[in-house]
């Protein structure tokens, strides 16, 4: 039997007030791909992939995450549907109080079953899988430079072991050279832990180097949703205007 889609949305409307967001959007992620959302400013991006977390309800239609219907589903099942997924905010949200262990240590303690010893093996191996030692974890998220923040947030979205990460403008307030490495990095973290990947981005180079599909919102719906090369030969103004000026290579 072959397994549900990690996501699914189905007739997705939102409205706040008057304010009309989404009209009738459909998308599926499926296991192992790697989804960009682009858009326009105010499109709705964000609130979509708060909608796919089921942080927020929907005006009309249905949001399913690992095949669950997210309206439906109690307040346990949504608790453990959430511990199969990894959260990388746009500014990284690090605890400002907690030193880096203690941040990436959070998530492992509230399940409550694991001791000290496990959670300091735990912690040392994520930040050994973003490039970060040991001694990193004594430091407070104020001693650190923007790409290490990145990289703590990272390490805390993985701390569970997801099977999807989603990520909200991973690249956002780094130089084109730190952005370049962190996506490498979480492109190969996406290929050794076989991790489904939705994110947020209007980074073009992000979007070259990462996404092997892209859904495009614009005019409240999707205006396309495929492989990127597909949706790169949209004719569209849009798309004509936001993937100008990516290399032809993906044409």
């Amino acid at each position: 039997m072959s397994q549900p889609p990690v996501i699914e949305l189905r007739g997705i409307h939102t409205r706040f007030a008057s304010q009309v967001i989404h009209r009738g959007i459909d998308l599926r992620v499926e296991r192992g791909q790697i989804l960009a959302l682009v858009g326009g400013s105010g499109s709705g991006k964000t609130t979509l992939l708060r909608e796919m977390l089921g942080l927020l309800r929907p005006s009309a239609g249905e949001a399913r995450l690992f095949g669950v219907d997210l309206a439906e589903a109690d307040g346990d099942l949504q608790r453990a549907l959430r511990r199969r997924l990894g959260m990388l905010f746009q500014q990284g949200a690090l605890y400002s109080a907690l030193s880096v262990f203690d941040n990436i240590a959070f998530p492992l303690r509230e399940l409550r079953c694991l001791d000290e010893d496990w959670i300091r093996r735990l912690v040392h191996l994520k930040l050994d899988m973003v490039e970060l030692t040991a001694a990193h974890g004594a430091l407070m998220p104020a001693e650190l430079s923007g790409g290490m923040v990145k990289r703590v947030a990272l390490a805390r979205a993985l701390a569970l072991e997801p099977e999807l990460l989603l990520l909200d403008e991973p690249t956002a307030g780094l130089d084109p050279d730190r952005g370049a490495r962190f996506v490498g990095l979480i492109g190969a973290l996406q290929q050794a832990l076989g991790l489904t990947v939705v994110m947020v981005t209007h980074d073009q180079g992000t979007l070259d180097r990462l996404a092997s599909h892209i859904a495009v919102l614009a005019e409240q719906r999707l205006i396309a949703c495929g492989p990127k090369a597909e949706v790169m030969a949209v004719d569209h103004p849009f798309i004509r205007g936001f993937f100008g000026g990516l290399p032809r290579k993906l044409l």
